[in-house]
């Protein structure tokens, strides 16, 4: 199995890919400021461009950050995600994962066959 180095605060069982498409036309040095500010945030992979679709493609530990923390940095800058039904329904199913990653992070497994704490000795 291969095992590949990650970015410091990345897990690679809670990474996970979003794309955003984005309203045109966008103004490069605000783009490139969101850029480097969301390239920034702990737990952040990787954030690319691509100026032929306007997509936003970036990587992230859902355990630690959320959709909704690169979208504030993206309004910061005046950068808005475009709108619609099937944007709304992407970024919704993001958020639900999102926070389905970070639950299940924080979860403690349980087992059955495990003596009770009381009974212990």
């Amino acid at each position: 199995m291969k095992h590949k180095e990650h970015r410091l605060g990345v897990s690679e069982v809670n990474l996970v890919n979003r794309q955003l498409k984005l309203v045109a036309p966008i103004d490069s040095r605000n783009l490139n400021a969101a850029i480097a500010e969301i390239d920034q945030l702990y737990g952040v992979e990787k954030v690319a461009f691509d100026d032929k679709s306007a997509k936003l493609d970036f990587s992230y530990d859902a355990s630690r950050l959320c959709i909704d923390c690169v979208g504030e940095i993206l309004a910061k800058h005046g950068i808005q995600p475009k709108h619609g039904w099937w944007a709304h329904f992407k970024e919704e199913y993001y958020r639900f994962v999102d926070q389905n990653v970070k639950d299940n992070a924080q979860h403690e497994p349980w087992s059955c066959h495990r003596t009770p704490p009381h009974n212990r000795k």
